[in-house]
Order: C-alpha cells, then sequence, then structure tokens
C-alpha cells in the first residue's frame, strides 16, 4: 500500500511538472507566430541580428522543452505501470484475504465509473451508474424517507456508503488548492509522526576499509484532531427530482466548503480548535527572521531579485524541493505586471504565468491572503494530518416550514510545520505580514 501511494506522489508530481511544460509550449507557439511577423518586418542589418539572435534563443528553448517533455512522458508512464502492477498484486492479496470485499472493489473499479475521478468529472451515463448502486441508491432513499416522514436519519453518519465519503474527501482535496502541496498522513485519534532529522553527509574512505557510522536522529511531531465542517439547506423540490441532483449538491458543497476551510487554517490558522498555519508558526518565531518587508520604491527586477533573494531563507534538506507560492490574485497580478516586457516583435509579455521565474514554483491564490503577501516555501515540510472519519449526516426537522432538508458533513484535521525555516512570508510595497486572520465565527458554540 505504502509502494503504491509513493508511486501516485511521484505521478502526481511528474504530472504537475508536464503541465508546466505543457502550458511553456503553448507560449513558444505564440513567440513562433510573433518571430515570423518580426522576420516579415525587418528593414535593416541591425533588426535582422537582433530577430536572428531572438530565433536562435527560441530553437533552443524549444529543444529543450520538447526533450523535457518526452522524458517527463517516458517517466510517467513507467510509473504508471509500475503502479498498475503494484495494484494488481495488491488486489490479489486482498481476494486472497477476503473474497466478499475484493468483490467491492472490483465493482468500483471496474464497473461505470472509478474512484480516480471526482463526481463533477463523470458524465451522465456514470453518474446514474454510481447511484443506482445498492448502497449509494439505499442512503439516498434513506434520506427522502426521512423528508417524507419529517424525521432525522439516526445514525446517519454510520450509513453514508464507503464509496460516496470517498467522492466527499476527493472533492475536498480537489477544492483545496493547497492539500496536493502538503505532506498528508493519514491517522486514527491523537498521535505521533515520525519525521526524519538532519540527512547525514556519508563519509569516503578506502575500496576495502571499515565503514563509518552515520548519525541519523529521528524526531517526532504531535498532532491532534480538530473538527472542520458545517450545514447547509436544500429545497425539497430539487431533492425529489433525482438520485443524481441529490448527490451532486451533497458532494460539490460540502467539499467546497471544507476545502475552502483547510486552505485557510493551513497558512493562518491558530493552532487552538483548528491546525496551526504557517504564518502563524513563523510569527511565534524569536525576532521573526523568516517575515520580511520589501519597500514600495522596489519594482520592476529588481522586485523579483528581492524576492528571491528572501526566499533563500528557505531552506531545508529534508525536502523534495517542490515549491509553492501562496498569494491572492490581486498581489499575483501585480508580479505579472512587474514581470511585463516588450518582446523583439513589440508584443507585451511577462515572464510570470502561475510558475515563479528563474527559481520555479506553484503560485495558489486564495482570496483569504492579505493584500502585498506572498507566503512561499517547501510544501512537503507542511504536515496534514487527516483523520479517516469523514461523516454526512441528514435532517429535515430543523428547517420542515421552510419545506428543506438539511445535509451536514465534517472532516478532522491538524496541521503543523515541521521546520520553521522551510517557509517565508513575504511583504511588498512596504507591507510587514502579520498572522493577522479572521475566520468564520464558531456561533452554534458560542
Amino acid at each position: 500500500m505504502l509502494k503504491a501511494l509513493m508511486l501516485k506522489r511521484q505521478i502526481d508530481l511528474k504530472k504537475a511538472e508536464l503541465k508546466s511544460l505543457t502550458d511553456k509550449k503553448a507560449e513558444l507557439e505564440k513567440r513562433e507566430a510573433e518571430l515570423a511577423e518580426a522576420i516579415n518586418e525587418v528593414t535593416s542589418d541591425e533588426e535582422q541580428r537582433a530577430v536572428e539572435d531572438e530565433v536562435g534563443k527560441y530553437e533552443a528553448e524549444k529543444a529543450a522543452n520538447e526533450e523535457a517533455e518526452k522524458k517527463l512522458t517516458d517517466e510517467i508512464r513507467e510509473l504508471e505501470g509500475q503502479l498498475e502492477a503494484e495494484e494488481a498484486e495488491q488486489d490479489t492479496e486482498a481476494e486472497t484475504a477476503q473474497p466478499e470485499a475484493h468483490e467491492e472493489v472490483r465493482e468500483i473499479k471496474k464497473g461505470e465509473f472509478t474512484m480516480e475521478k471526482r463526481y463533477e468529472d463523470m458524465n451522465l451515463q456514470e453518474r446514474d451508474a454510481f447511484c443506482k448502486r445498492d448502497d449509494v441508491k439505499t442512503f439516498l432513499g434513506q434520506v427522502r424517507t426521512a423528508m417524507a416522514e419529517k424525521r432525522a436519519i439516526t445514525g446517519a453518519g454510520a450509513l453514508v456508503p464507503d464509496v460516496m465519503l470517498g467522492l466527499v474527501r476527493r472533492s475536498i482535496e480537489e477544492y483545496s488548492k493547497l492539500y496536493k502541496h502538503f505532506n498528508v498522513r493519514r491517522i486514527n485519534g491523537q498521535g505521533r509522526m515520525v519525521i526524519e532529522g538532519q540527512i547525514p553527509e556519508a563519509v569516503w574512505t578506502e575500496a576495502c576499509a571499515n565503514l563509518n557510522e552515520l548519525d541519523l536522529t529521528f524526531g517526532s511531531v504531535e498532532v491532534d484532531e480538530f473538527k472542520c465542517g458545517g450545514f447547509f439547506r436544500v429545497c425539497n423540490a430539487t431533492l425529489a427530482d433525482s438520485d443524481i441532483a441529490l448527490a451532486e449538491e451533497l458532494l460539490r458543497v460540502l467539499g467546497q466548503a471544507i476545502g475552502y476551510a483547510l486552505d485557510k487554517a493551513s497558512v493562518y490558522g491558530t493552532g487552538v480548535k483548528m491546525p496551526e498555519g504557517i504564518v502563524t508558526t513563523l510569527a511565534g518565531v524569536e525576532g521573526t527572521p523568516n517575515i520580511f518587508s520589501i519597500a514600495a520604491t522596489v519594482t520592476g527586477l529588481d522586485l523579483f531579485g528581492q524576492i528571491l533573494t528572501d526566499f533563500a531563507a528557505a531552506g531545508h534538506v529534508n525536502s523534495n524541493g517542490e515549491k509553492v507560492w501562496i498569494m491572492n490574485e490581486q498581489t499575483y497580478t501585480k508580479l505579472v505586471v512587474a514581470a511585463m516586457s516588450v518582446n523583439a516583435a513589440g508584443a507585451i509579455v511577462s515572464g510570470l504565468d502561475k510558475t515563479m521565474p528563474i527559481i520555479g514554483g506553484t503560485v495558489e491564490t486564495l482570496p483569504f491572503v492579505p493584500d502585498n503577501v506572498i507566503i512561499a516555501g517547501y510544501g512537503d515540510m507542511y504536515l496534514l494530518a487527516e483523520r479517516q472519519d469523514i461523516t454526512v449526516n441528514t435532517s429535515e426537522h430543523a428547517f420542515w416550514v421552510a419545506d428543506q432538508t438539511g445535509f451536514k458533513g465534517t472532516a478532522r484535521y491538524d496541521g503543523k510545520l515541521l521546520d520553521d525555516d522551510a517557509f517565508v512570508a513575504i511583504g511588498i510595497n512596504g507591507v510587514t505580514p502579520t498572522a493577522t486572520m479572521t475566520f468564520a465565527p464558531d456561533t452554534a458554540n458560542a
């Protein structure tokens, strides 16, 4: 199981790299058209030399991009083959140990739909097949029965089929922009996660000499559990239409709401009844060495130079090297403008396209991050502990007069930054980042 998870993680990372290469390919095609236009407009030897230089750079960049794309495609294909073989081996072992349970797994993987998809990505036939499963149909029927009899479903959380909870979890992962970047571990109850210390340096010696003992230390991080969730109302007329409409509303709203709250807590969480956020951790370090402020007078390439210089404070030898840059859309737009230039064809271009130039790393835009604030670092150094018990319940009691049914969903998480040096918080335009953040009030428990 762990090997399969590791392979899936490697595939996801390489697909993300491949996407960036594909995006760059589209940019190169645009540049080719611009260069073709520039060639036709050459009127002097000086312009001819300038265009020839740009063409040379373009051809070299295009060749490198194509070579990297081919290499990544081959690596992904090889990893997917390894994953398929590993999953086939796991299926064989499961069938030997629990034949009945294996039949259920096979039905999920080889039926009309697949758990690799979100519910929203299924076509009509796949959604219909999903809702016709005996376990899903039974649950949705219980919802309608409760609605008709004006009562709540007792113990509904235990009655929600596993395949449906899997889609709720997947929906959360899709709507959370940061989930894919973090070090996610699924555990039960309160526990400690064992993490590696600094990786030691191996010792060079004679070919036949004795080996030296390496100092490898391990630490542990204690994680608790905090509940994230809420409820929403759906008009009974909508629920009466079809099982497909009911399942869609249930999965979409719960996944989106919990995913957004998860992102916010992982960045600014107080650690009290919620995960401890990245910025909160940085602000709590004495002297706040990893919080920076760049003056408003620093602009253009100088701004990017200072941002990258400040980012150098974030470094951890145990990281897999994947960087993530978190900011809101307004701040991202400012950086796009700062990276703008005019190419040889006279067209305005920008070196920033959801990937930080020079140093690399995916840019994720989240609306709750304050203007002119950038949080950047190595995503796998944030530990996100995910509990197994996602629950979904329904009731019509509270909203009977309004002819509505209430749905509630909960998921349990905790999160901590494994190393204070793994992230930085950078303020531009003279702003100094702080850990101040407003969360949705817990009025139900006031």
